[in-house]
């Protein structure tokens, strides 16, 4: 199981500002269209505050004078106002729809754009469920942010400058009055920011790790079934489950202690405000209008003032979340060098040639020998160059250098004279084909899988890959190579994926071919039916093949032992037997130390 543990967490938060004006080149392009949503909605919140000055004129005025015309008129007045004010919030919704989920697809456009193009390193590191909850969980906080919170948190905020505008100009002495929380709510809105920041990383990372449990758990479904893990996976899924639940119910408790005291802060001062001017009302100092008006408006301003500590928290989470999606994105990609006359060296039939190769894993302690060092190998074009040696001896990992899967840290390897560092990753990787022992396969239909070693191959060369991998079970699937395989291709054996793993590498016969062990999973009739017609496809490529068995082996021209990271001896098969204890107990079954046959 994947540790979910493995993805990197950052040290510090930076402000909530700065992370989200890294937003501002995907919403760029809408910038207009946001505006003019965000001006509909400042407006419809701005009828709404001309509401209580029409209410003043209508009780100083009409109703004070028993003017039942008047009175009709500022109904009318009214009607229409908030008639305007909800076309308004209806044009704002209307206005950022389109817009906005344009964005959010642009925004995981980019996201999946940079996790194809991060080395596999990087995926070696991450586990799948982080970025799965990235690129779905993640990017929707974001949408809904930019849908709702930005707006309003300008909207709201002009609203409530306006208002307390308006109240001062009406009443000075209670304007003030009102005023009074709002240092308080300053000091408290910081406070809680702080901690419910943390809050919302911690389980927006929590929500990632439980994804991680969740997917290896269905894509594992056959182990867990096998092993009878069911109740331990239950009770892994319930322990991130009740972590997450104890992150959000913390964040539940902030947000309400906030929500609280923003409500009840801004209440007193309003409850004051009321005592104060029914008083003045009573002495005369205030006609009934203004406090009707002054009353009305501090009312409309309650939503405004106590939406504050649900918009800051939407904000917040929101932040985190663009935080967790530009750690990806900013994550290297891998990086064709620059072309220099010191790295490349053409030649017409140089072959696979890999000098004083070093590698070591980017993560590896700075004390940790390498896991290759010295490599030297020259496999010439035509030639089959087997690559064998114990388990930990480097042999994967050397063959993923050959594509550039992995970097190698020190040397050179070129084909056909060129340098792979050189060349661009795209032109590399129609050079080289390579098949893993571990296949994997897509939902997509066997056609599919096999064509992506050459997406404009035609149906006869599809044909001839699947009979050189022997593959022909294929044509007792329902569908026949338009069979879809489904996710993983776990409706297949081990032995049907391998060998569909194996036609797509050879479908677009590659000048260099790599293989990893790819005959593991075949019994031994497939496995000589293979090696058959697997012979007519090396005696015209280049390649470089993992070996464990002898039969494998012998496909080969020449064999490189690989110990301990290095190449301890390179020759035919029957000179290694008799040169090399290793090799012939390698290929005997025998340990290390016994005697070679």
């Amino acid at each position: 199981m994947t540790d979910t543990t493995a993805e990197p967490r950052p040290t510090e938060r930076r402000s909530a500002t700065r992370s989200l004006l890294r937003l501002w080149p995907y919403v760029r392009p809408v910038r207009g269209r946001l505006i003019a949503a965000a001006c509909a909605a400042v407006l419809a919140s701005c009828a709404g505050l001309v509401i209580p000055l029409v209410l003043k004129w209508m009780v100083d005025g009409p109703v004070a004078a028993h003017d039942p015309s008047g009175v009709w008129l500022g109904g009318v007045v009214v009607l229409l106002l908030g008639t305007t004010e909800a076309l308004l919030f209806w044009a704002r919704r209307a206005l950022v729809a389109r817009p906005l989920t344009r964005v959010e697809a642009d925004l995981r456009a980019a996201l999946y754009h940079r996790l194809q193009r991060l080395p596999v390193a990087f995926h070696d590191r991450w586990p799948s469920g982080q970025l799965l909850s990235r690129a779905t969980t993640d990017l929707m906080l974001l949408r809904i942010f930019l849908a709702f919170p930005l707006t309003f948190l300008l909207v709201n905020g002009v609203t409530i400058v306006v208002g307390f505008a308006i109240l001062l100009t009406q009443q000075w002495t209670l304007g003030l009055v009102l005023l009074a929380p709002v240092a308080p709510l300053i000091v408290l809105c910081r406070y809680f920011e702080e901690r419910y920041s943390q809050a919302a990383r911690t389980a927006q990372d929590q929500v990632g790790d439980l994804t991680t449990v969740v997917e290896e758990s269905v894509l594992g479904i056959r182990i867990v079934k096998g092993f009878g893990r069911h109740r331990g996976q239950e009770r892994a899924f319930a322990a991130l489950a009740g972590g997450l639940r104890g992150t959000e119910l913390r964040k539940a408790g902030l947000l309400g202690t906030l929500w609280a005291l923003i409500m009840i802060l801004p209440e007193l001062a309003v409850g004051a405000a009321l005592v104060l001017g029914v008083a003045r009302v009573a002495d005369g100092e205030l006609s009934a209008g203004t406090l009707v008006a002054f009353l009305s408006t501090a009312l409309a301003l309650r939503w405004p003032v106590e939406s504050i500590g649900f918009l800051l928290a939407v904000t917040n989470e929101s932040a985190t979340a663009t935080d967790r999606v530009f750690e990806v994105m900013d994550a290297e990609p891998e990086a064709d060098r620059p072309r220099t006359a010191a790295a490349v060296a053409p030649g017409e039939h140089d072959g696979l040639r890999l000098e004083g190769v070093e590698f070591r894993y980017p993560d590896a302690p700075a004390d940790a020998p390498p896991v290759l060092r010295g490599i030297d190998l020259h496999i010439r074009t035509g030639e089959t160059m087997a690559l064998v040696g114990t388990t930990g001896s480097g042999k994967t990992t050397l063959t993923a250098l050959v594509p550039r899967l992995h970097e190698a840290t020190a040397g050179r390897i070129t084909l056909d004279g060129l340098d792979i560092a050189a060349l661009p990753r795209d032109r590399l990787r129609e050079l080289v084909a390579v098949a893993f022992e571990d296949p994997t396969l897509f939902s997509a239909d066997v056609a599919e899988n096999v064509l992506m070693g050459a997406p404009h191959a035609r149906e006869e060369d599809l044909r001839r890959a699947l009979a050189v991998a022997q593959a022909g079970f294929v044509d007792a699937l329902p569908d026949g190579p338009r069979t879809q395989v489904g996710e993983q291709g776990l409706s297949l054996s081990g032995g049907q994926r391998q060998r569909l793993a194996l036609a797509r590498a050879v479908v677009g016969e590659p000048r260099f071919l790599i293989l990893d062990d790819p005959l593991s999973a075949l019994d031994v009739h497939t496995e000589a039916l293979v090696e058959a017609a697997l012979r007519e496809v090396l005696a015209t490529t280049t390649a470089l093949v993992v070996a464990h068995r002898p039969s494998t082996v012998l496909l080969a021209d020449r064999v490189a032992l690989l110990s301990g990271g290095r190449v301890a001896a390179v020759g035919t098969h029957h000179e290694l037997l008799r040169q090399s204890r290793e090799y012939a107990s390698l290929m005997s079954g025998e340990p290390t130390g016994g005697r070679p046959r």
